[in-house]
C-alpha cells in the first residue's frame, strides 16, 4: 500500500477519535459516567472495536474527555481575558468555571476509583488555567472590582465551593443566579 493510501485511514481515524470524544463528552456530561462504552460507540456511529483502538479502557476515554473539557475551558478563559475588561473577565470566568465544574467530581471520582492519577494527567491544563486566574484576579483587584485581601487560594476555594453549591441546586436557574449574586457581592470591595 502506498503512503498516499494510508493518509485517508489516518484522517478517518482522526475523525473517528474526534467524534468519539465529542459524543463521550456530551453523553458523560449530560447522563453521567455510567453510560456503557458500547452506547458511546453506537452514538458516535463507530464500532466498539474502533472506540477501544483509540481508548483502550473506559478510564482512558474518561481521562481524554476531562483533558478535552479542560482545554476548552482554558481557551474560553483566555478569550474572556483577552476580550473583556478586568471586572467582566473576572466574574465571567468565575461563572464559566463554576458551570464547567458541574459533573466534574463524578469524572474525577470514577478515574480515581480506577487508579488514575487525575491530578498528574490534568496538571498542565490546570496550571494554565490557574495562572490565567491569578492574572484575572490581580487585574480585577487593580481595577477595584474585587476585594484586595482575596488571594488565589481563597479564590480557588470559592470556585470549588460555589461549584458544589450549584451542583446541589440541580437545574434551578433562579437558585443558581441567587448563589452567584451572593458570592459576587461578597467578592466586591466594601
Amino acid at each position: 500500500m502506498s503512503g498516499s493510501g494510508e493518509r485517508p485511514l489516518r484522517a478517518d481515524a482522526a475523525r473517528n477519535r474526534a467524534r468519539l470524544l465529542e459524543v463521550a463528552t456530551e453523553v458523560f456530561t449530560t447522563r453521567g459516567v455510567g453510560v456503557p462504552t458500547e452506547e458511546i460507540a453506537r452514538t458516535a456511529g463507530v464500532g466498539v472495536g474502533t472506540l477501544f483502538r483509540h481508548f483502550p479502557t473506559k478510564e482512558a476515554l474518561l481521562e481524554a474527555v476531562m483533558v478535552r473539557r479542560l482545554e476548552a475551558t482554558a481557551a474560553e478563559v483566555a478569550q474572556l481575558a483577552a476580550e473583556a475588561g478586568p471586572a467582566e473577565a473576572f466574574f465571567g470566568c468565575f461563572r464559566l468555571l463554576v458551570e464547567q465544574s458541574v459533573g466534574k467530581s463524578e469524572f474525577t471520582e470514577a478515574l480515581a476509583a480506577a487508579g488514575v492519577d487525575v491530578h498528574a494527567s490534568l496538571r498542565e491544563r490546570t496550571e494554565e488555567i490557574r495562572d490565567r486566574l491569578d492574572g484575572l484576579l490581580a487585574a480585577a483587584q487593580e481595577a477595584g472590582a474585587v476585594r484586595r485581601e482575596l488571594g488565589l487560594p481563597e479564590f480557588l476555594a470559592l470556585l470549588a465551593g460555589t461549584g458544589r453549591a450549584v451542583e446541589q441546586l440541580g437545574t434551578d436557574p433562579a437558585a443558581r443566579e441567587r448563589v452567584f449574586a451572593v458570592v459576587f457581592d461578597g467578592l466586591r470591595p466594601r
